[in-house]
């Protein structure tokens, strides 16, 4: 018996995301007294594979079939069901992201097992297997029973920080009978963001709205964000004007973010932008509107124009880092 977790990689490199998604797991492993099993997909390296052991896999599955380095939820699928049989997995672990969100359900339905999506915290084991998630848009929790014997769980991106320990993995090649159908489906393009740092991975963001005015202003968000490290978002108007690209569009209709320092300048703060991130550790919104929905669930506000507050804060922060 085992806890299966799901690994993705970019270009043969696991995703922070997958390392919490490893730890999330061994948790589980650790009070039912078993081990955790990684999935692991398409071309990626024993070396790196094996690093999945400091984040607490003890083995690691590996599908060394290329056609996966192309998603495909039909193959995901399979080859998740098919290391949680050969495994006797009883607890499956995906991320609430675009791949989970398209593997765990197939992979549930095909194991008659019982789901929770969008996990916010440990399971609660005391008094049977209950799991913590955000409901409406964030304002409420909801904590959800699974009784089956086989569980599915999808772990809201960034819950936890990521300790890196020490151990090594051991991997085994899993032989998964795919269909023809199962890669029915042909990635013909493949469109890459651009960025120093990816948006769904940021422990900081800065992120813009319409209070910039125009994109010829953007400057004034990207040179805080290079001097804080951190990557860049913005609010829907933003990305529907073609201001920005899309992928950094976070809400409820965009990305959903996790980050440790959320900075918002001159957005409102409407509920849909809020859905995407007020999981944000601290929450520090720029607005000269003191009647923003935003200063309320703030949890530091600064009333001023954006125009004059940012390079201030940008030169603050320049100087901060140059003396310390």
């Amino acid at each position: 018996m085992s806890v299966i977790v799901l690994v993705e990689h970019a270009q043969g490199v696991f995703k922070k995301k997958s390392q919490e998604a490893v730890q999330y797991a061994a948790r589980i492993a650790a009070a039912t007294g078993t081990t955790v099993t990684a999935v692991a997909l398409g071309t990626v390296s024993n070396e790196e594979m094996q690093t999945l052991g400091a984040y607490g896999a003890n083995k690691v599955l590996h599908v060394a079939d290329a056609r996966l380095d192309a998603f495909s939820s039909r193959a995901y699928t399979r080859a998740v069901v098919t290391a949680a049989q050969q495994d006797g997995g009883k607890v499956i672990v995906c991320l609430h992201d675009t791949t989970g969100k398209a593997v765990a359900p197939r992979v549930a339905a095909r194991m008659g097992a019982g789901m929770a999506a969008g996990a916010i915290a440990n399971p609660d084991m005391s008094n049977g297997f209950t799991v913590k998630k955000n409901v409406f848009s964030g304002k409420a929790f909801a904590h959800v029973s699974i009784n089956s014997e086989v569980k599915v769980i999808t772990l809201t991106p960034n819950t936890f920080g990521v300790t890196k320990g020490e151990g090594s993995a051991t991997v085994e090649i899993l032989s998964v009978p795919f269909e023809d159908k199962d890669f029915g489906v042909k990635v013909v393009e493949v469109s890459k963001a651009t960025g120093a740092v990816p948006l769904s991975e940021a422990e900081l963001v800065v992120s813009g709205g319409r209070g910039l005015k125009g994109p010829e202003n953007w400057g004034l968000i990207e040179n805080l964000a290079d001097a804080l490290g951190a990557a860049t978002a913005c609010s829907r108007p933003v990305a529907d004007s073609h201001w920005r690209p899309h992928h950094e569009h976070v809400g409820q209709t965009g990305g959903t973010i996790r980050p440790n320092l959320y900075i918002a300048a001159g957005i409102s703060g409407a509920i849909q932008h809020l859905a995407g991130v007020n999981g944000s550790k601290t929450i520090v919104v720029i607005n000269k509107d003191p009647e923003a929905p935003f200063f309320k669930a703030a949890d530091y506000g600064v009333l001023g124009d954006v125009f004059e507050v940012l390079p201030r804060l940008t030169e603050a922060v320049k100087k901060f880092k140059a003396s310390h």
